[in-house]
């Protein structure tokens, strides 16, 4: 079992890091203020360089690499929405330039999809948007869904892929924010010296990427086995590692961390509100539980 990528798939996550950019980070201020063309246009390029093909011509080591460099952009959209559509349509084609959202109960961004549709249980349905809700994250835009026909869908096993890919969105956010907060601590001065090399600050970063690098191979290990078991441990030591990723940020960044026109709020947001999607932690805890 291989429990980190291969060299294809470093490169080909280079490649989604030099084409997302900075331009995701504006395409996700765009997206909270109500402008989904920005983020569209990088769909496209999303779509044309394969990403949302991955479900059915990849395999799912060759996905969690790529979300994990979407949460470490914050793209917005739903993601792992459109990557898990085939597996509830029944269809073997993959979706190309079309944009899925998915009702569980919420559907993500369901305004601008091209199809909507319904998890109720192991029930899959064709839906359309309902009313809409806020989300803690300003980029999610939350609507229910008003159920239409059934579909033969493999509910189960989508629900797990999206945990998984969840789990690599959270490992990608907390990588970013690990990023900007040892950026900071290089360029912020107290006493005569960046705060960085201060013992204490060290520490917390040091215990962040621990984390952070402790999670990885469970994710690997879930994209390996696909054993649902495994898929709620990923999840819950990716979530655990960017929550504490998030809470050293906020610390480190004082004040400024906390200021919706600062960056790193574009993270912290999505990590709290992917800690709960798709499976919160307790949910998750108890199916490892019950496997044990």
């Amino acid at each position: 079992m291989r429990l980190t990528p291969t060299e294809e798939q470093r490169h080909f996550a280079a490649s989604l890091h030099d084409l997302l950019g900075p331009s995701a980070l504006d395409a996700a201020r765009a997206w909270s203020a109500g402008d989904p063309v920005p983020g569209l246009a990088l769909w496209r390029k999303l779509a044309g360089l394969g990403v949302f093909e991955l479900t059915v011509d990849g395999t799912p080591a060759d996905l969690v690499v790529a979300f994990e460099e979407l949460g470490h952009h914050a793209m917005p959209g739903p993601l792992i929405e459109t990557a898990i559509a085939p597996l509830l349509t029944g269809s073997t084609a993959p979706p190309g330039q079309r944009i899925v959202s998915i009702g569980a109960p919420l559907a993500l961004d369901a305004d601008i999809a091209d199809l909507v549709l319904l998890l109720d249980g192991d029930e899959v349905r064709v839906g359309t948007p309902g009313a809409r809700h806020e989300s803690i994250d300003p980029a999610r835009h939350l609507f229910e869904v008003v159920p239409g026909r059934a579909l033969a869908g493999n509910a189960a096993a989508a629900r797990d892929l999206a945990a998984l890919l969840c789990a690599a969105q959270l490992l990608g956010a907390g990588r970013a924010l690990l990023e900007l907060t040892v950026e900071h601590a290089k360029s912020r001065v107290q006493f005569g010296q960046p705060i960085g090399s201060f013992q204490a600050v060290k520490h917390r970063l040091a215990e962040v990427l621990i984390g952070l690098e402790f999670a990885r191979p469970l994710l690997h290990a879930a994209a390996a086995t696909l054993a649902p078991p495994d898929i709620s441990a990923a999840k819950v030591r990716c979530g655990d590692a960017a929550r504490f990723a998030a809470r050293a940020a906020l610390q480190i960044l004082g004040a400024i961390g906390f200021t919706r026109e600062y960056k790193a709020s574009l993270w912290l947001a999505k990590t709290t509100a992917l800690a709960s999607a798709w499976g919160t932690r307790a949910d998750h805890m108890g199916r490892v539980l019950a496997a044990l």
